[in-house]
This record gives structure tokens, C-alpha cells and sequence, in this order.
């Protein structure tokens, strides 16, 4: 008998269409893997689990609908988008019992499509974070390692997809919150192209940076995953009129041994010489090697140090930040603080009680650098950077189709490694930063095992701008190439209950 946690969306989505299998009995067993692996990974916040069952038996009292791609099939979201009548607290206790009135823009498409949304994914508080430790409600674990962090911000939607507690899940990338906790988890992330999805319902972090993108098990279920939820949304100002396009159908790849051939791929030597761990770097190497070897041409292009891109980013989101997080004072919505009397003691308590260290340490330094005197010294620059680094990556996706490159320097660390060292934490985010710094679609896929660490090793795809296409293509053609990870030690450990 299958186990049916262990199918891909795409997989699952077609046994449900054929009815080879009940969308109660796929409800059901993603809630029995959840309540199996969720007291030691932890990767959710709220369970759905009466109006999934509800929906279930609704679903299967009906005929399948060919129409809806996504008719029966469980996914997560990311606790940072709005879902109607259901919890929504951004992983912050200023947020704690928000129950919202209406659904993300993203949301309502997974809806539309036929999926169930099941739960509601861990994260870093307001996605301030890369290791999902910051979360006000629990940390999460790496289904690979359980003590070892799933990366982060959408660490939780990662662990989910990894642990089987779905077939996909939706998580959102401000400097790399989607690709780097794929990377460590093992499984694929998209973001893409800032304004190819909608960012209506999504709690802001920093507003020029965010997207909202997929985690899944392949790239065909990436692509199926962004057929749903891309798209113009009038609600939202910086959603783009660029058409879609059939990402799933766009994969299909040439006959024959070398489907890259015509292909051309910039491989930043640079990074791959400096600041890696040496198993990253032998796997992205060996990631080259075989881009090469299925009929790529690999070029040597060069790219803004990556420490520039996170100073760089550090200023612009921090600053975005301390604006957007202005509106939780405790008045309108949210956590109010008890027995106040004055105005600003309301403020004062609400936030203070309600916000988390890392979330009011960016606060703070955003709300200093655009402060007067420093706003010219830090933002200003830092705005006119983030402009040359977007120059510097259109200029080298000039000469190439794709970028290949890092994901993260190193592994999954240690729970509570870098906690007391958020500056180190920081730096670990330089590969992912400039593509959001820039605006451009980037794809992480898992590449293999770290020789060391035993734990997965990602590497990324990165296109021109709304060339989603391009890269899910290669990604596609890369990860049938490459040796599969296997199942999840610490998944596996759980299940046989060890």
C-alpha cells in the first residue's frame, strides 16, 4: 500500500483527480504524520484539523474538478498570511489570539484551486530571522537532524513539506526565508520576481523586499504551486501586469543526454572560492560539473561582494521594518497590555510585552537609521547601493540565461548556536540578500549531502527578471540528474520510534 505521505503534490494531486484515493483519507494521514512528528519538530502553529475534515468529506461527497489543480490536496501556510477564520499571529505573542476576517490574495487562489489548508506553519517572529528560533510559541526542528535548526524564516513550512505533514507549502522570502530553510531541509523554495505574486494579506516585514513563493518536494510541484498563486492582484500596488505563463507545462525538457545544451550559466568563482564550508562548496562544484556535463556552458562571471549586498540590506530592512511594525500600538488590533492609564504607557507596554529581542532590535536600528541626522548616512546610501548591486546582476545575467550559486556557507547549525551572535546569524544570509536586493526569481533545489555535517546542501538558481521559467527548467533537468536525499533521518527515527 502507498504511503501516500511520502507522494509528491503533483503525485497526489493526480491520485485524487482519478480517484484512486479519498480526500479524507489524505486529510487523515497527513494528520496522523502530524501528530506523529509534531511534538519533536514542531513546525506548526494552529492545526485545522475540524474544517479540513469538514472540507474532506464535502470534497468527497463530489465528483473530482479537472478545473481545480489543486482539488483535495492538504498544504500549509506560513503564519504571516492572512487566513479567514483562522489564527494568524505571525509567530509573535502581539498577535496571539488574532483571528483574521479575510484571506491573503495567495490564500484565496490555493482555496480557488481546491486545496485544504491544514495548518498554519512556525516561523521566525514577523519573519525576523534565519533559524525559526526566534518563533514566541516554539522552536522548530530539522526533520534531518532534530538538533539542528530547519533554517529560517519559513523554517516551519520547510520541516512540514520535509516531515510529510503536507504536500506543499507556501512561505515568504525577504532576504532568503524561503530558499535557505529549503536548502537545509533538503526540499525545493522558489522565490519569485518581486510583484509576480501577490503580497495582499501577507504581514509586512519590509515591503520592497517581501514575496511570497512555494516550498514543495520536486520543482514540478514548484511549478504547479506558482501556476496557482502568480498572478496581477489589483489590491496590491506593487503586484505586476506581466502575463503568466504554464510553469508546469514549460518544463518539459529536450531528448537526449545533454538537455542544457544552448544553456548558459554564470558560475560566480568568487564565491565559490571564499566563505564556504568545504562540503558546500564540493557540492556546488559537483552541481557545476554536471550542468555542465548535460550540455551546458558554464561562464565565469563576477558579482558585488556579498558582505556589500547584507550591509546593504541589513539598513533598507531594518528601516522598512520599524515603519511597518508601527502600526501594532495596542489601539486597533492585536495584544493590548492591562491596567494602563496613559496613552503612552499603553504604547509603551503593548509593544514592549508583545514584540520579541530579535523583532525590537531591528526596530530599533531601523528607526535610528532613518532617524534625522542619519537618515543621509545610512538609508540614503544604502538605498543608492541596493541600486548598483540590481545593476551589477543585470549586467552579469546579461551575458548568461541562470546564475548558479550558493544557498547558505554552511549547513544546518546547531539549536542555539547562534543565538547569542545575531551579527554572525546576519552573515549567513549573504547569497540570498542580493536577489532580493535586485527583484529577481531565485530557486533552490537540493544538491546533495554535506560530507561532514550529513545534512542537506542546496544550491541556487537564479534568473532575469519574471524568467521563472528558465530556471525552474533547469532546476527540473538538474534534480533528475541528481542522486535523491532519501528519507529524513530524524523522520525516519520518529516514524520507527526510535
Amino acid at each position: 500500500m502507498t504511503d501516500i505521505c511520502s507522494l509528491s503534490l503533483t503525485q497526489v494531486a493526480s491520485e485524487l483527480q482519478a480517484r484512486k484515493i479519498g480526500v479524507a483519507e489524505t486529510v487523515n494521514a497527513c494528520l496522523e504524520r502530524i501528530d506523529t512528528c509534531e511534538p519533536q519538530i514542531g513546525a506548526l502553529i494552529t492545526i485545522a484539523r475540524d474544517e479540513a475534515r469538514s472540507l474532506a468529506a464535502k470534497m468527497d461527497a463530489q465528483k473530482p474538478d479537472p478545473q481545480r489543480p489543486l482539488w483535495g490536496v492538504p498544504v500549509i501556510v506560513k503564519d504571516a498570511l492572512s487566513t479567514k477564520n483562522l489564527r494568524t499571529t505571525a509567530a509573535s505573542l502581539i498577535l496571539d489570539n488574532f483571528v483574521p476576517f479575510y484571506d491573503a490574495h495567495v490564500v484565496h487562489k490555493l482555496r480557488e484551486a481546491g486545496a485544504i489548508i491544514l495548518a498554519k506553519a512556525n516561523m521566525d517572529e514577523f519573519a525576523m530571522g534565519s533559524s525559526t528560533e526566534n518563533s514566541a510559541f516554539r522552536k522548530t526542528r530539522n526533520p534531518w537532524n532534530l538538533e539542528h535548526v530547519p533554517g529560517g524564516s519559513s523554517g516551519g513550512s520547510a520541516a512540514a513539506v520535509t516531515a510529510g505533514e503536507c504536500f506543499a507549502a507556501l512561505g515568504s522570502d525577504t532576504g532568503g526565508s524561503i530558499r535557505q530553510p529549503a536548502a537545509f531541509c533538503g526540499c525545493a523554495g522558489l522565490k519569485p520576481t518581486y510583484g509576480r505574486v501577490s503580497r495582499y494579506g501577507l504581514f509586512a516585514f519590509a515591503s520592497s523586499l517581501d514575496q511570497v513563493g512555494p516550498i514543495a518536494r520536486t520543482v514540478e510541484d514548484i511549478a504547479l504551486m506558482l501556476n496557482v498563486i502568480g498572478g496581477h492582484d489589483p489590491r496590491d500596488s506593487t503586484s505586476a501586469m506581466e502575463p503568466m505563463e504554464d510553469y508546469a507545462a514549460n518544463l518539459a525538457a529536450k531528448s537526449g543526454d545533454r538537455p542544457l545544451a544552448g544553456t548558459r550559466i554564470g558560475l560566480p568563482s568568487a564565491f565559490i572560492s571564499n566563505g564556504l564550508a568545504t562540503e558546500v562548496r564540493d557540492v556546488i562544484v559537483r552541481a557545476a560539473d554536471l550542468a555542465r556535463d548535460l550540455g551546458a556552458e558554464i561562464i565565469d562571471i563576477t558579482l558585488p561582494d556579498p558582505n556589500i549586498a547584507s550591509a546593504t540590506y541589513y539598513i533598507v530592512a531594518m528601516a522598512e521594518a520599524s515603519s511597518n511594525l508601527a502600526r501594532y500600538d495596542g489601539v486597533r488590533y492585536g495584544r493590548r497590555a492591562p491596567d494602563i492609564d496613559t496613552l503612552d504607557e499603553l504604547y509603551l507596554q503593548s509593544r514592549s510585552q508583545g514584540f520579541g529581542n530579535e523583532v525590537k532590535r531591528r526596530i530599533m536600528l531601523g528607526s535610528y537609521v532613518l532617524s534625522s541626522g542619519y537618515y543621509d548616512a545610512y538609508f540614503k546610501k544604502a538605498a543608492q547601493t541596493r541600486r548598483l548591486i540590481q545593476m551589477k546582476y543585470f549586467e552579469a545575467l546579461g551575458q548568461c540565461d541562470l546564475l548558479l550559486m550558493p544557498v547558505a556557507p554552511v549547513t544546518a547549525w546547531k539549536l542555539g548556536e547562534n543565538e547569542q551572535d545575531p551579527l554572525k546569524t546576519y552573515l549567513m544570509d549573504a547569497y540570498t540578500l542580493p536577489v532580493n536586493l535586485a527583484g529577481l526569481p531565485g530557486l533552490s533545489i537540493p544538491a546533495g549531502m554535506g560530507a561532514e555535517s550529513s545534512m542537506p546542501v542546496g544550491i541556487q538558481l537564479v534568473g532575469k527578471p519574471f524568467a521563472e521559467s528558465a530556471i525552474l527548467r533547469c532546476g527540473h533537468i538538474l534534480e533528475k540528474a541528481l542522486p535523491p536525499l532519501g528519507i529524513p533521518t530524524g523522520i525516519r527515527d520518529i516514524i520507527s520510534g526510535h
